[in-house]
């Protein structure tokens, strides 16, 4: 496994769940983490426990600006950047017959485009960065459509076939293109779903943790530069369906 001391990586959604766990573990490592997500209390609290190993930056991932002004940080800080950590999503349950465009559009704007914004304007900060590596977050649902959440699987569905596309058009640069597919897990994760339900469902699968995806993300990092960890599907070992 390769030092990551003195890296630099971009976490987004990192006020909670796999966001904030994949900080805490990459800082543990000796790598600067920007901490990105919409809720400034959080990522600043974080930051301050994690010291100077944290960077909070408060960002939107689906408006285009305030992601460029994102990366515009980074580039101006910190000259390039090793990782990127494409966390940010949100899934809304329920029957398609009952759902709304609305919705649709909140799903589709984080889960895709704001995957495309933040990995677009990463890029050119990759260039020369031995190890650099790109890795975003789908599920067992962008493998597996999954009854309720029709909508939430098609965005993650989406998401491995841009990385299969993209891992093609950067590997010759060295770049490295990897994607997480998450099962069951204790997170925040879920709009729209009955908790008690959602946390029986938990309970009953020994669901994993936020950390253990982390460990996931981390894994793959680690690996010499030439080594590419391209698809990791991790779940509970009691989730046997889908």
């Amino acid at each position: 496994m390769e030092d990551l001391t003195g890296k630099v990586a971009v976490v987004t959604g990192a006020s909670s769940g796999i966001g904030e766990a994949a900080a805490r573990l990459l800082a543990a490592e000796g790598v600067h983490v920007i901490l990105s997500a919409r809720r400034r209390e959080r990522i600043e609290a974080l930051a301050q426990e994690l010291g100077d190993k944290a960077t909070a930056v408060v960002a939107d991932v689906t408006d285009a600006d305030q992601v460029h002004a994102l990366f515009d940080t980074v580039r101006a800080r910190f000259g390039g950047l090793d990782l990127l950590f494409n966390n940010a999503g949100l899934g809304v349950f329920g029957r398609f017959t009952d759902s709304t465009p609305e919705d649709w559009r909140r799903m589709i704007d984080a889960n895709i485009y704001g995957v495309l914004n933040c990995t677009h304007a990463a890029i050119p900060l990759m260039k020369e960065r031995p190890g650099a590596m790109i890795s975003s977050v789908s599920s067992t649902g962008g493998r597996y459509g999954i009854e309720g959440w029709s909508v939430y699987s098609a965005t993650k569905f989406a998401i491995v076939g841009f990385h299969d596309a993209l891992r093609k058009e950067l590997g010759l640069e060295g770049i490295r293109v990897s994607v997480i597919e998450p099962g069951a897990v204790w997170t925040e994760f879920g709009h729209n779903v009955p908790e008690e339900a959602l946390r029986e469902r938990r309970a009953n699968l020994d669901a994993l943790t936020a950390a253990d995806v982390a460990q996931a993300l981390v894994y793959a990092f680690a690996q010499h530069p030439r080594v590419l960890v391209e698809e990791i599907l991790v779940r509970p070992v009691k989730q046997v369906a889908p």
